[in-house]
C-alpha cells in the first residue's frame, strides 16, 4: 500500500483549496477579468502582484501541511528528494526542454501522496531557482505549478493496488500530459508581459476572452510547444526505464522509515537506572 507521508487533514486541505484557487486567478486573470476592469488596467502589475501573493500563500499551505503530519523522517526524505531533484534541472538546463527533474517528481508523488507532493514539488523548485539564480518574479508561479503536478502524481488511482507494467504506463502517460499542462500553465505567467514584442500573439487588456484565447493558443505553439514536447518525452522515457527500479526503491524506504508509526521512548527499567547510578563516595 502506498504511504501517505503527510496526511491531508482538514486544515491541510483548506489552505491548499485556498492556494490553488489564488493560483488559478493568478494564473488566469487575463481570460477571468473584463476588459473594463482595473486589473486590465494594469495588466503589466499584475503578475508581480500575484507573485508576491503566491510566495505568502504557498508558505502558508506548507506550514499547514507540515504541522499536520509532516515528521522529523520525512523532512529528511523531503530534503533528500528536493535536493535530488534540484541537482537534476540543471543537468538538461531547460535546452528543447530536456528537464529531467519531472520524472523523479512524478514516482515521489506516486509513492508518498499528494500532501507530500505538494510540498515537495515547491520546495524542489525553490531550491533549483536558488541553484540555478533563476529567482525572479516567476518563481512563485513555478513553484505552485511544480506543487500542482507532483500532487496530481499522488491523486491518481490504484495507489495501493496498481503495480508493475500497469502502473508504469500509467505514470507515463500522466507525466506525458502534464508536462504540457505544466508549460501552458508558465506560459500565463509571461504571456501578459509580452504586449510590446509580438502583437499577434501577445495580450490585450482591451480584446475579448475569445480573441485573447486565440492569442494565447498561437503564443504557446509560437514560443513553447517544442519545449514542452521535450519535456513530456524525456518524462516518459526516464519513467519507462528508470522509473520500476526507483519505485521500489522509494518504496522499500518508505517501508523502512515507518513515516506513519509515532516517534515513542520507553521509559528506562529500573534496572538501567541503576546501572547509571554513581557509586556515593
Amino acid at each position: 500500500m502506498s504511504a501517505r507521508v503527510v496526511p491531508l487533514g482538514p486544515r491541510s486541505l483548506t489552505a491548499l483549496a485556498l492556494v490553488s484557487a489564488v493560483g488559478v486567478i493568478a494564473f488566469g486573470w487575463p481570460f477571468l477579468a473584463p476588459p473594463t476592469s482595473q486589473v486590465s488596467a494594469h495588466a503589466q502589475d499584475a503578475p508581480w502582484l500575484f507573485a508576491g501573493l503566491l510566495v505568502l500563500l504557498v508558505a502558508v499551505v506548507a506550514a499547514t501541511i507540515s504541522e499536520s503530519g509532516l515528521g522529523p523522517k520525512a523532512v529528511a526524505m523531503l530534503g533528500v528528494l528536493a535536493a535530488t531533484g534540484a541537482a537534476l534541472r540543471p543537468l538538461g538546463a531547460g535546452t528543447a526542454g530536456l528537464e529531467p527533474m519531472f520524472f523523479l517528481m512524478v514516482l515521489s508523488g506516486r509513492v508518498l501522496g499528494p500532501g507530500f507532493g505538494f510540498v515537495l514539488g515547491s520546495v524542489t523548485m525553490f531550491a533549483s531557482a536558488l541553484l540555478t539564480g533563476g529567482v525572479g518574479p516567476w518563481m512563485p508561479f513555478q513553484m505552485l505549478a511544480m506543487g500542482w503536478f507532483t500532487m496530481g502524481a499522488g491523486l491518481l488511482p490504484g495507489a495501493g493496488r496498481l503495480r508493475g507494467r500497469s502502473e508504469i504506463v500509467l505514470l507515463a502517460a500522466y507525466g506525458f500530459l502534464a508536462a504540457f499542462a505544466y508549460g501552458t500553465v508558465m506560459n500565463l505567467a509571461g504571456w501578459p508581459f509580452m504586449g510590446a514584442l509580438a502583437s499577434n500573439i501577445a495580450f490585450d487588456p482591451h480584446a475579448a476572452v475569445p480573441a485573447n484565447l486565440a492569442r494565447f493558443l498561437a503564443y504557446c505553439v509560437a514560443t513553447s510547444l517544442g519545449w514542452d514536447l521535450g519535456r513530456a518525452l524525456v518524462t516518459v522515457i526516464l519513467t519507462v526505464t528508470l522509473g520500476p527500479v526507483i519505485l521500489r526503491a522509494l518504496r522499500r524506504a518508505t517501508r523502512r522509515a515507518a513515516f506513519e508509526a509515532p516517534v515513542t521512548f520507553d521509559a528506562p527499567s529500573p534496572s538501567a537506572l541503576r546501572a547509571w547510578e554513581v557509586p556515593p563516595g
